[in-house]
This record gives structure tokens, C-alpha cells and sequence, in this order.
């Protein structure tokens, strides 16, 4: 009953009665906008959004599922979250490598050849591949081994000044000359000698990799477009990691296909796990000096909007489970890897039965890849890449290779003309990207699930929303003991906080107005001003609302995220701070506003089901900035709203210029913009007014029920639209 799911849990309820009637809509400035308030005036909402913003530097935790079923759906929605941050959702296609392999340098046990290859056309990665000497009269494969190298000086051709040298060996983290100069080389050497075919390939802007510089480079002059189409140097490096393996895999029979393994320390240990999180051809993993709870990654190319909403590094190295995995920790944000990390890794894994596949060590010395974590690596590959190497292993001394003759670029092989620097190749993935949306929205169903799925990690919520652990809480409920309800001669007025039951630290000042011939219907209500534009200055129900009511319908608004009392009187709340040097250490953390305010609009969808009786749906109807916000809701949560009527206010997301636009959404144009979402409409019936000139239409064809106006909408003009 309307009654019981209102008043549950409050305390306090506080009675009046007002001779409210009916007159005509004024603008709201006096006794309706205090009549409307949930709050005192002088207290803000309690909203864990606005604390302080999340960034690559805070430490959090993770929770651990109790089942093996419960994970694997987490992991499965994890997986799709770092896929779509990455760009990388759906997966690009996979354009001719054209790999070249020259000029072998020959070594005791095995050659060293120089490779470059197109990840995407006109984009080489470059890099070494080191290929054991095989047998004589010996047909064998080997396993394969990619190393992802870390923000090393120099990266592939890194070489430490005599002065490091002395520090490593003396410290003992080294123990030859050669491995503690060149301690890259030694790591691909040595894998080399148990059998394993390696390819150290070079970072973005590190090496030969110079057509598009390592920070900063990629984005340059396009901060707002890369976010709003997912494009980063986080997923570029991704993408070239995802085709080394594929180059690995050309090289067949010579490479074990089953047998694939990645290590890398630091940014190399970054690409390692998330290699491993999203590529199921791995079979072994080694991130050292990278996995922790504290810090994420400080490097652009570490961080991607999205990626670690909710999550961590720790959780998303979890998703390589059962499959094994082992890390070094050192005297930096890994230190505590042993007491805080290892433990939930082992908890996942024992879901599996598989503790023993997991494992970490911390070595006190600075933050390193030395040999003595080295040598850790190799035990692990050895056991799991069946490379039969007798053990305890030690690292050999082996013959460097002069940095400057590791180039792959010579007068024999010049760089190819055809290298796009960043502007050409955001281009070309803008386009490309553009083409594989065209072709999956020949396929409905095959378009929904990928872009529902896109729009699910967006705007980091789901429908139905989560539900609360606690069993018979209710999804979304009045927080208790802050309800009010004021008996009025034509309709009841309650007004509070709601909250989800999964979800108390967000609580939105909410106003319902129960019309005394209630039908049993619901109308969510979304504008700009928050719920307090639903009366007038006199605390009269505007005439749009007027009109509601009389129809039976029961109204619900609240003050979405930054709107009415998400404000104090002559002291407004500012906007959250967006990291002026790249938007992806904020939103890779922290949803943007737009997402919030979507969330919010999910929150009173999902409270007007609990409400709605006697078998009537729940309608929404939306106004001016808030519009595009309500339409994505409303397309999360298809089949909860039986009429929409919405303003579109002319907006779509190619307008955004600023990253510090309230009305961003990372992924906005990927997809097609707001249109691009509209197809997930299948039911009910929705009309949208005041497209932006230049969206695109046609996808709306897609869509069940769904009348485009293209022409600006007066509010009187939604309501009565809805109410047709």
C-alpha cells in the first residue's frame, strides 16, 4: 500500500493540514519552494558524492562473493566494465598485422630479432623477439612470453649509469654487471634459454614507438572528444597488447598456442593484469611491483574513465582466476601486498579450489624488477608453462645487446610513411568505430546487448537496481524518521529522503503528491529546478502538475544530484573538480554528473513500482537539461515506464566542449549519442521533443513505441502528451 511503502521505518511523522487548492502556476520563489523542502535549509543531503572524489591514489577494498556462482557474475559484469573503459567494447576488428622480422643477432642459445607489426593501420608496434635455438633433429614448440616493459628510462633500450649499477649490486639486487645495466634484456634472455620464444615490445612513445608521445600525446587538442568516444592510451596499449598475441600466435607451430604467458613490472605489470583481465589466451601472468590496494597507476596509460568505478586493481587481477598468477610487492604502494591483496586473491581462488595458483612476494628494495624478483618469475613460469627447466633456477650471465643495434628501424628498414600520428589515428578509430555500430544495428538483439551493456557500465547502475544484502529490505525506501505527510483538501503531500536499500550513504530529498482519487499510477517527474517545481510560490500544485493529479496519477519528484536542495540558500554546491590534466584520473574513479543525476532518476523509477497499485504502470515525464538524462533511464530500465513523455532540450553529447560540463558522459558518442541508446526501447510508449539538429535519427527506428517531435516542447505540452 501507498501508506506502508511511504511511511515505512519513519519515526516521526509529522501532521498537518492545509486548505491547499488549486489556482494558477507562478514561478516558485516563497511559501511552495519551503513547503517542498525535505531538509532544513541549512543541511545538505547525505551523499557520499559529495566527499571528496576518489583518485588513483586512494586506497579502498574490495569485496569477496561466498560463491563461485556469485563471483563469476561479478567477474563477467567486470570484465565488460574494463572492456567498455578501454574502448574495446565491442572488441575492434583485427586488421592484417603485416609483421616484419630482420636482421637476427645471434646469441649462445638464441637470436634476437628485430619486428614491427600494424596493431591498427598506419599504428606499429616494435619491439625485440627472442627465439630459443632449436634442437638438431628436434621438431619443438615453444612456449610464448610477452614482455610489456614499465615506465623504465629509455623503456626497450634501457640502460642503468654506472653509478646504478653499483647501488643494484651491492644491495644485492643483482648479482652480474650485465643483468644489473640491461636488467630488461636479462629477464627476455634468460626466458630464452628455458625455452620460451619472447616478444619486449615497446609502450606508446617509449623506443621505436615515437609517432605519438607517451604523455599527453594522444589526447592532445581532443580531451572531450576521446572521452565521450572511450578513446584512450590506456586502451591503445591494450589493443597493442592484444595484437602481440596474435603476432605470438602467427608464429605457430614454432609458438605453443596453449601455452602463452605475460610478465612486466610497474606500467609493464599494469598491461600485464589487464592483458590477462580481458585476453583468455593467456595462461600464466606475472605483474610485479604493480597489484595493490593503494595506488592504481599514475600514468595515462594506466588509466582509462570508467575502469575502476567500484573496483581496484586487486579485483580486476582477480579475473585471471583459476588460471595462475604470481606478484612481486617492493618497498612502494605494493608493500603490503602479502597482508592486504594476496588474501582476497586466495579467497577468490579457493572459490575455485585453487589456492596454490595464486601467489605474492614482497622483496625490500625499491621499486624494481631485479633479479631476485626475477628469478621468482622464472620458478613460476617454469612450473606453469611446462618449460621442464631443471630447478632451483638462477639467472645466467648473459651477453647484452648495445641498446642503439635493438632498433628496429634501419636504412634497410626505414620507418613506414604510412605511421598516423595521434590526430590521424583518433580518426581512424572514431571511424572505424563508427562503421562496426552501423553493421551491428542490422542485428537488434545482437545491438542491444552490446550497447545495454555499454550503457550499464556508463552510468555504473543497472536495472532492476541492486538489491540490498539484507533479505526483505526494500530496494528503495523513506529513510527513517524523515517523513512528513501534510493532508490537503484535494491530494496528500509527503515529502523525506529515499535511499537504496543497497545503497543508504546516497539519500535524495524526495515530494510525493497522493491525489485524493488516486488511480493507482505513478508519474516520476524530473526538472532542473528539483521537486520544488512542482508547486507554486503560493505551495499550489503548478498547473502542469494540476493536470496530473486530476488525472488520478500519483506524483513523485526529488532533487537529483546537484539540483534544488543539493544547494543552500545564497551558497550553491559547486561541481566536483575534473583533473585538469587528463579527465581519466577523475572519471576513471568517479562517475560524472550526468551519470549521478541517472542514477538518481533509476532511484525513483524503481521507488514508483514499490508505490504503483491496482496494476497501473509508472509514467516519467522530463524537463530541459534533465531530459537526456531521464531518456537514458528510461532506456536502462525498459518495460518499467509505460509512458515517457521527455525534452530533449536540443541537446546531444557532440556538444560538449569542456570536460568540466556537467552534461559529459564518457562513452556519449561511441555509441551513437543519445540516439544511439534509444533502440534498448521496446515497450511502452515514448515521445521525445527537441532533438538536437545534427543527431541521428535513424537508429530510433530500431526502437518499439517510440514518436520523435523534432520541435521544442512547453511543459504544458509534455503533460499532455503524456496524458494522451
Amino acid at each position: 500500500m501507498i501508506r506502508h511503502a511511504l511511511l515505512a521505518g519513519a519515526a516521526c511523522v509529522v501532521m498537518l493540514t492545509l486548505g491547499l487548492v488549486f489556482g494558477q502556476t507562478q514561478p516558485n520563489t516563497g511559501a511552495g519552494k519551503a513547503l517542498a523542502q525535505a531538509l532544513d535549509g541549512k543541511t545538505l543531503p547525505k551523499d557520499i558524492r559529495l566527499g571528496k572524489p576518489r583518485d588513483y591514489n586512494t586506497t579502498t577494498r574490495i569485496r569477496i562473493p561466498a560463491t563461485r556462482e556469485a563471483w563469476e557474475s561479478r567477474a563477467r559484469e567486470l570484465r565488460e566494465q574494463v572492456l567498455v573503459a578501454l574502448g574495446l567494447w565491442p572488441m575492434p576488428e583485427r586488421t592484417p598485422l603485416n609483421a616484419v622480422i630482420h636482421s637476427p643477432i645471434d646469441r649462445d642459445e638464441y637470436t634476437v630479432w628485430k619486428v614491427y607489426f600494424e596493431s591498427l593501420p598506419g599504428h606499429y608496434v616494435t619491439g625485440n623477439l627472442y627465439r630459443p635455438k632449436p634442437k638438431p633433429n628436434v621438431r619443438q614448440r615453444f612456449a610464448g612470453v610477452l614482455c610489456p616493459h614499465g615506465h623504465w628510462r629509455n623503456g626497450r633500450f634501457y640502460e642503468a649509469t654506472d653509478a646504478e649499477v653499483k647501488q643494484q649490486l651491492a644491495s644485492g639486487a643483482e648479482k652480474t654487471e650485465a643483468g644489473a645495466r640491461y636488467p630488461l634484456q636479462a629477464r627476455c634472455a634468460m626466458l630464452a634459454r628455458m625455452g620460451c620464444v619472447v616478444f619486449h615490445y615497446d609502450m606508446v612513445g617509449y623506443g621505436d614507438s615515437q609517432a605519438i608521445a607517451h604523455r599527453g600525446g594522444f589526447a592532445q587538442g581532443a580531451e572531450v572528444e576521446t572521452q565521450l568516444r572511450l578513446q584512450s592510451l590506456m586502451g591503445l596499449q591494450t589493443w597493442n597488447s592484444i595484437r602481440a598475441v596474435d603476432f605470438l600466435f602467427s608464429l605457430a607451430p614454432e609458438v605453443d598456442t596453449q601455452r602463452i604467458g605475460v610478465t612486466g613490472a610497474s606500467g609493464g605489470g599494469t598491461q600485464t593484469f589487464i592483458l590477462s583481465a580481458v585476453d583468455d589466451r593467456v595462461q600464466v601472468a606475472f605483474p610485479a611491483v604493480m597489484v595493490s590496494m593503494n595506488m592504481q597507476g599514475g600514468c595515462e596509460c594506466e588509466n582509462a574513465s570508467l575502469l575502476r568505478i567500484g573496483t581496484n586493481n586487486v579485483e580486476i587481477a582477480a579475473l585471471f582466476a583459476p588460471k595462475p598468477l604470481a606478484m612481486t610487492g617492493a618497498n612502494d604502494w605494493t608493500k603490503d601486498i602479502e597482508q592486504v591483496g594476496l588474501p582476497e586473491l586466495r579467497r577468490i581462488y579457493a572459490l575455485y579450489g585453487a589456492e596454490d595458483r595464486v601467489q605474492a612476494k614482497y622483496f625490500p628494495f625499491p621499486h624494481n624488477y631485479n633479479q631476485v624478483s626475477r628469478e621468482m618469475m622464472y620458478q613460476w613460469f617454469n612450473r606453469h608453462l611446462h618449460l621442464g627447466f631443471p630447478e632451483p633456477i638462477a639467472e645466467k650471465p648473459f651477453q647484452p645487446i648495445p641498446p642503439k643495434q635493438l632498433s628496429v628501424f634501419d636504412e634497410q628498414h626505414p620507418r613506414p610513411g604510412n605511421s598516423k600520428d595521434a590526430a590521424a589515428l583518433r580518426r581512424y578509430l572514431s571511424e572505424a568505430s563508427d562503421r562496426q555500430m552501423e553493421a551491428l544495428a542490422k542485428d537488434a538483439k545482437q545491438y542491444s546487448q552490446v550497447v545495454g551493456t555499454a550503457l550499464r557500465v556508463m552510468v555504473q547502475d543497472r536495472w532492476p537496481i541492486p538489491a540490498p544484502d539484507q533479505p526483505g529490505r526494500e530496494l528503495v525506501a523513506p529513510v527513517e524518521g524523515t517523513v512528513q505527510k501534510i493532508e490537503g483538501d484535494e491530494f496528500t503531500l509527503y515529502k523525506g529522503l529515499l535511499a537504496r536499500g543497497a545503497q543508504p550513504e546516497i539519500q535524495l530529498p524526495a515530494l510525493g503528491l497522493q491525489p485524493k482519487n488516486w488511480n493507482g499510477g505513478v508519474c516520476v517527474w524530473i526538472h532542473p529546478e528539483g521537486k520544488a517545481s512542482l508547486l507554486d510560490e503560493h505551495g499550489k500544485p503548478v498547473a502542469e502538475a494540476k493536470k496530473l493529479l486530476d488525472a488520478g496519477a500519483f506524483l513523485l519528484s526529488a532533487d537529483v544530484f546537484l539540483t534544488g536542495e543539493y544547494h543552500l540558500l545564497g551558497k550553491p554546491t559547486v561541481l566536483p573538480p575534473v583533473n585538469t590534466s587528463y579527465a581519466g584520473y577523475t572519471f576513471g574513479y568517479n562517475p560524472s554528473v550526468f551519470a549521478c543525476r541517472v542514477q538518481d532518476v533509476l532511484t525513483l523509477l524503481a521507488f514508483a513500482q514499490q508505490v504503483a497499485r491496482d496494476g497501473q504502470g509508472v509514467w516519467l515525464v522530463a524537463f530541459g537539461k534533465l531530459g537526456p538524462c531521464a531518456l537514458l533511464a528510461r532506456c536502462l530500465a525498459d518495460g518499467a515506464v509505460e509512458r515517457a513523455a521527455i525534452d530533449l532540450n536540443g541537446f546531444d553529447f557532440h556538444q560538449v566542449k569542456s570536460v568540466q560540463d556537467e552534461m559529459l558522459l564518457p562513452g556519449g558518442l561511441k555509441y551513437g549519442g543519445l540516439f544511439g541508446f534509444i533502440p534498448l526501447c521496446t515497450q511502452g510508449r515514448t515521445i521525445l521533443f527537441q532533438p538536437a539538429a545534427s543527431s541521428r535519427l535513424e537508429r530510433a527506428q530500431l526502437a518499439q513505441g517510440v514518436q520523435i517531435v523534432d520541435k521544442p516542447a512547453s511543459p504544458e505540452q509534455l503533460v499532455a502528451t503524456l496524458l494522451r
